[in-house]
């Protein structure tokens, strides 16, 4: 399913990375969620294809998923 996306203890402190590079998938989400635009991370990045940005958006939608993390409800002012 993640064909385009490593882990490696001896890459990267073994965080997720697109295949082949020492690029972390953290790094793209963050980029793309500032706004930037995958042409603009292509551009930045010529080793990556678009189908390398779309598989991290998808490892990072599973990652999402698959953790629960409950929030506190914080009551609001009157």
């Amino acid at each position: 399913m993640y064909e385009r996306i490593s882990i490696d203890p001896e890459i990267c402190h073994g965080q997720a990375c697109v295949r082949g590079t020492r690029i972390p998938v953290h790094q793209l989400l963050r980029m793309m969620a500032n706004e930037d635009s995958v042409e603009t991370l292509l551009r930045a990045y010529p080793s990556l294809e678009r189908e390398d940005l779309l598989a991290c958006m998808e490892y990072g939608a599973a990652l999402a998923e698959e953790q629960v993390t409950p929030f506190e409800v914080v009551p609001q002012p009157q």
